[in-house]
């Protein structure tokens, strides 16, 4: 039985644990932690990011709704350049509540 299916269910025991076990079990935390913080920063750099006027149409405010939002820190864009995005998924979010 490895460690990580001691882990798993949940027995409360005392073990004996041997350095190769100890190695695998630091490998496998490694490679466990590399995948989520891989799938973390895939999804980030899949983000669809909208115009000003593409949130307007889909949400059907205002200009000056969008600014009082950022303002209370509702929904905050990201400024490029100059230029004002808003992410998708906040977008996604506040549609879906």
């Amino acid at each position: 039985m490895s460690i990580q299916e001691i882990i798993q269910s949940g027995a409360n025991v005392s073990i004996t644990v041997g350095a190769n076990d100890l190695v695998q079990f630091a490998n496998h935390l490694i490679r466990s932690t590399k995948e989520e913080l891989e799938a973390s920063i895939s999804a980030k750099q899949k983000e669809a990011y909208l115009t000003p006027d593409e949130v307007k149409s889909l949400l059907h405010v205002d200009r000056s709704t969008l600014w009082r939002w950022a303002k209370t820190g509702y929904l905050i864009p990201a400024e490029v350049g100059g230029k004002r995005f808003y992410k998708k998924s906040e977008i996604d979010a506040i549609l879906n509540k």
